[in-house]
């Protein structure tokens, strides 16, 4: 994570009521490409990348470093849930607080998977670095994100305009 000083890392997988929350493995690479080529995924976030150029880049280990989970169900990735520090941020309010980030395969959507992960995450990162706030942006369009940020305890900060789309900036009051 850009960087998460004091995170011991790699922990030991996180398991909730469904999923698990692990390192990143050999295994996971053909998911991450199907996350990154994924139109549906990447409706948000600039738009998907060609999966050519994927199958290129990608490397045959996925990144692993501290914040970066894999999102596991019943053994099969369904997602990623990201914690790094946010730095050169579009807003000052964020510059060098954790930021949240996510994605899941469309078909891991409505099932409550995201919000599941993300508070598994967020409590890895409360025990972890105990008082760290943590910044959470979104287009204000996508309602899903929204929601899951309101779940979550994301209140406004504010919002702004940026790759030629409104987008929400909230934030989590640490816990202690």
């Amino acid at each position: 994570m850009d960087d998460l000083e004091g995170v011991v890392w790699p922990p030991e997988p996180i398991r909730t009521e469904r999923l698990v929350l692990r390192v990143p493995e050999a295994r996971d690479r053909a998911t991450f490409i199907d996350l990154h080529a994924s139109p549906e995924v990447h409706t948000y976030l600039g738009g998907a990348r060609a999966r050519d150029e994927l199958e290129r880049l990608v490397p045959e280990e996925p990144e692993g470093w501290p914040g970066n989970f894999v999102v596991e169900l019943d053994g099969t990735m369904i997602g990623q849930v990201l914690l790094r520090r946010a730095t050169g941020h579009q807003r000052p309010a964020a510059d060098g607080k954790a930021d949240l980030g996510y994605l899941f395969l469309p078909q891991a959507w409505g099932r409550g998977y995201a919000t599941e992960a993300c508070t598994a995450a967020l409590d890895w990162l409360a025990g972890a670095l105990p008082g760290e706030p943590v910044v959470l942006t979104t287009q204000s369009a996508n309602l899903g994100s929204m929601r899951l940020a309101e779940k979550l305890g994301f209140v406004e900060v504010e919002r702004f305009e940026a790759w030629d789309a409104e987008q929400w900036l909230g934030m989590r009051a640490p816990v202690r």
